[in-house]
């Protein structure tokens, strides 16, 4: 009776960490002895070699995975200023080149910066303060270390370089189509 219940102790205490990934290591023999059994030497057997080459693919898995985040971190977009501002209560956009002397009441002229404007300033919809704007960014494509390189095309936005690769493409096309008139 005493070794069947040693016996589910000794289950009890393997099976505590059964749902954790195993982790190589030197096995040894039980260290489970009776009052009249003299102490045993326990010894250890060799490496699994195929927990140990999980272990290296499991390493090289967590070394790409912190080289790609460290990759992720490097990529800063530079980003520029539209020149507007939006009202983040009534979605109304205050652009810098119309100002809003166009509104009612308005008395910001056409090229003043919203920096420039007053700090008592408010919005000409819904009366919010000037803190409730935010500024509207456009992102630029690309490592903001790169943007000075190249013909000036790594300054672009999306729009520009799409603008300028279909120009360039259209431009070909009416080339081409214009070869036929000279007959």
């Amino acid at each position: 009776m005493l070794s069947k219940m040693l016996l589910v102790v000794a289950l009890c205490l393997l099976s505590v960490n059964a749902f954790t990934a195993p982790r190589p290591m030197a096995v040894q023999k039980s260290s489970i002895r009776f009052m009249s059994e003299e102490p045993t030497e326990t010894t250890t057997s060799e490496i699994d070699p195929m927990a140990e080459a999980m272990d290296s693919e499991q390493s090289q898995a967590m070394e790409r995975a912190r080289r790609a985040d460290e990759l992720r971190s490097q990529e800063v977009f530079m980003k520029k200023s539209t020149g507007k501002f939006a009202c983040m209560n009534c979605d109304w956009v205050f652009d810098e080149t119309k100002g809003d002397s166009m509104m009612i009441g308005g008395q910001i002229k056409p090229g003043t910066s919203f920096t420039d404007c007053p700090s008592n300033w408010r919005c000409p919809v819904c009366r919010a303060s000037k803190d409730s704007f935010r500024e509207d960014m456009i992102e630029i494509p690309g490592f903001a270390v790169n943007q000075g390189y190249g013909f000036g095309t790594n300054g672009m936005t999306a729009g520009q370089k799409n603008g300028l690769v279909f120009g360039g493409l259209a431009a070909f096309f009416v080339l081409f189509i214009g070869g036929y008139a000279l007959n």
